[in-house]
This record gives C-alpha cells, structure tokens and sequence, in this order.
C-alpha cells in the first residue's frame, strides 16, 4: 500500500472525527509522521479539491466532503498514487533475439496496469464513511 494513501486516508478520517480544523502538528502526531510529509499530502488534496485550508495560528486542514461521499479512489487520484506497480524488470532487451527476454517487462507492465485498475475498482466501491465504521469495533476493545 502506499504510504502518501495511508497518511491521507487517516488524516480525513481523524479530521472528520474531530470535527475541528487541525494543523499539520496535530495530524503528523496522530498519524504518528512528521509535518512536512502531512503537509505534502494535505497540499495534494487541496488542488483536487477534498479539504479546505486556513493559515495562521488557528489554520490548518477539514474536508470538504462528509465521509460517505468521499470513495477511496478518489483520494487515490488526487495523489497522483499507484498501488501496484514493478520495483524491477526483469528482460527488457527489445532485440536480444529471445522472446521471453525481449517481452516479459510489456507482460508484466500489462499485469501491474491490470491488477492497480482492479485495486482502483475497488477502492472506488469504499467509502471513507466505510474505514470509520471499521474502526468502531476496534474501538470498542481498546
């Protein structure tokens, strides 16, 4: 998973349950991160339209849009992130002369696209509304 999704994801669920405008402080230290990456995240969110901003001493971040309205595939499009995708390729010798050493990397990247498409289909059926009340029971046990 990716770890810019994660902050996101925990930033406007924490957000919503504070009900309250929130500094990159005070998310960074529940998402248990530093500021700079919250605000990095947060900066991406704004431009796709998904939280508002305030400066000064009583600033930061809230949503703009209630939990059930918010999917997950959409946060995932303002950050520009893909969840499954090669660190490595293997072949890649286009005229090597050998069929799997010259199209095995186009049949993987086939295979990632396909398999992030699918995540993306999926996280388009989850709301952020969905997570929180995933976190309810879990509450629940503390």
């Amino acid at each position: 998973m990716n770890g810019l999704f994660c902050v996101a994801v925990h930033a406007l669920i924490y957000l919503d349950k504070r009900g309250c405008m929130l500094s990159s402080e005070e998310l960074a230290a529940n998402i248990c991160t530093n500021p700079a990456r919250v605000r990095k995240v947060m900066a991406k969110l704004k431009k796709a339209g998904l939280v508002a901003t305030k400066a000064g001493n009583e600033g930061g971040y809230c949503p703009l849009l209630a939990p059930g309205e918010l999917t997950l595939d959409r946060i995932a499009a303002a950050l520009e992130v893909r969840f499954v995708e090669p660190a490595w390729h293997s072949g890649g010798e286009v005229d090597c002369g050998c069929l799997v050493a010259s199209g095995m990397a186009g049949v993987m990247d086939g295979l990632f696209d396909d398999l992030d498409r699918r995540c993306r289909a999926r996280l388009a059926q989850l709301s952020l509304a969905d997570l929180e009340a995933r976190l309810e029971p879990a509450a629940g046990k503390e």
